[in-house]
């Protein structure tokens, strides 16, 4: 058994203002305004766009993200309907080899008790799962004594709008707090390459 942090990696290359003349030379459409890009035009077009509420704008452009994270969390992150998903099978995978990866929880500090006792139930989990391989079933039929702390990889892939929609939900102080903290970091690394569609979501530090 092997355990982990989870994390998040934007897949996509980001080459800002590419993307943003992308963006302005599509919008520009709506108003007949082509005559007047520039080199520096789209900054105030861009804000002026999500300032308006205009957003359907930036569905023009997408954005692959890879989350490395547990089952449990990886359910709250296919809820939202308007993107592409590619995820780890449990029906297909084999761990009999490699062993089972579990990502722990980031409340849980390492020597702690209730780390011993996730630690130990994972264990288990491991355990049961080889056993059950050993005696010939399918992994379709094993993966059923895992738990949610089990890793899986998963591939999320939308327009900007929809991560903007994503972000503002999963860094509010409801947000399920595992996830929070993955799209905490990802914000950020939106802001650092994408700041005028990112820089107005205010994320919820509570």
């Amino acid at each position: 058994m092997k355990p982990i942090r989870s994390s998040v990696t934007i897949l996509t290359k980001l080459n800002k203002k590419k993307i943003f003349k992308h963006i302005e030379l599509c919008g520009r459409i709506c108003y007949k305004s082509e005559n007047k890009i520039n080199n520096d035009s789209f900054n105030n077009f861009i804000r002026n766009l999500i300032s308006r509420k205009h957003e359907s704008v930036i569905e023009h452009f997408s954005v692959s993200v890879k989350f490395i994270c547990d089952r449990g969390v990886s359910h709250e992150i296919v809820r939202h309907r308007i993107a592409s998903y590619s995820q780890e099978s449990t029906r297909y995978c084999n761990y009999f080899n490699s062993g089972l990866v579990f990502v722990v929880p980031r409340k849980f500090s390492k020597n702690t008790h209730e780390y011993r006792i996730w630690f130990d139930s994972c264990m288990q989990c491991e355990k049961s799962y080889i056993n059950m391989i050993k005696i010939g079933l399918t992994p379709e039929s094993a993966r059923s004594v895992l738990n949610n702390s089990l890793k899986t990889e998963l591939i999320m892939t939308a327009n900007l709008r929809e991560w903007r929609h994503f972000l503002k939900l999963r860094t509010s102080k409801n947000a399920h707090p595992e996830i929070k903290i993955l799209s905490l970091e990802l914000l950020e690394r939106f802001k650092n390459k994408l700041p005028i569609v990112f820089d107005d979501i205010k994320a919820d530090s509570a």
